[in-house]
């Protein structure tokens, strides 16, 4: 079991950035992938970003490409997702997710354990 705790989402105006971050605890870190997913009002949950065990393997989704990046630190148990650069459709509930298996995995469907989300808006 793992729990995953996100925190840094906030208002703030358009072009302005965010550092999300989502502490885990409950088992080893270093043994999930972690994915950031985001869902906005009235819209299915996508995905934003993945990161690989150790940290050398990433994938970008479509939200947020060349803007959004993901990382992370086992020794701090957490994993960030640091947004430059935000528009006002960015605006959503970001969740952190872990999964098990040792594939970078873009689908919601592939994580085992989910945050309870932090609300980001931005403002135009």
């Amino acid at each position: 079991q793992v729990q995953l705790v996100e925190s840094g989402g906030g208002l703030v105006q358009a072009g302005g950035s965010l550092r999300l971050s989502c502490a885990a605890s409950g088992h080893t870190f270093n043994a999930y992938t972690m994915g950031w997913f985001r869902q906005a009002p009235g819209k299915e949950r996508e995905f934003v970003a993945a990161i690989n065990r150790g940290g050398g393997s990433r994938v970008n989704g479509d939200a947020g490409k060349g803007r959004f990046a993901i990382s992370r630190d086992n020794a701090k148990n957490t994993v960030y997702l640091q947004m430059n650069n935000l528009k006002p459709e960015d605006t959503a509930v970001y969740y952190c997710a872990a999964d098990s298996t040792v594939e970078v995995a873009t689908q919601e469907r592939a994580y085992d354990y989910w945050g309870q989300g932090t609300q980001v808006t931005v403002s135009s």
